[in-house]
């Protein structure tokens, strides 16, 4: 059973920083690309970020790029997303999640794995 479990989420003022964990099982962790989302209320899910099998080419959508950052640990099974600068509009839940196809196919095709959302908002 795959199972992706985030963690991190929490409270921040604008202009702080959070890193999101998000620990994979049940899979063969370096097959798949990793991914981030979130969906905040009242708004579709929208992709954030991926990261190739070894951690090589990443995508970001351009409101995040400069300001966060993924990165992965193949052994510890563990994909992970630290949020800088952050603004009131990256208020969301975020989902972590695996996909087999590429970092930039994962912006369109669904993942094939979801975890259940850490919960991050930002106060002004």
């Amino acid at each position: 059973q795959v199972q992706l479990v985030e963690s991190g989420g929490g409270l921040v003022q604008a202009g702080g920083s959070l890193r999101l964990s998000c620990a994979a099982s049940g899979l063969t962790f370096s097959d798949y690309v990793m991914g981030w989302f979130r969906q905040a209320p009242g708004k579709e899910r929208e992709f954030v970020a991926s990261i190739s099998r070894a951690g090589v080419n990443l995508s970001y959508t351009d409101s995040v790029k400069g300001r966060f950052t993924i990165s992965r640990d193949n052994p510890k099974n563990t994909v992970y997303l630290q949020m800088g600068s952050l603004l009131p509009e990256d208020t969301a839940v975020y989902y972590c999640a695996a996909s087999d196809t590429t970092t930039q196919s994962m912006r369109v095709i669904p993942p094939i794995y979801w975890g259940q959302g850490t919960q991050v908002t930002v106060s002004s």
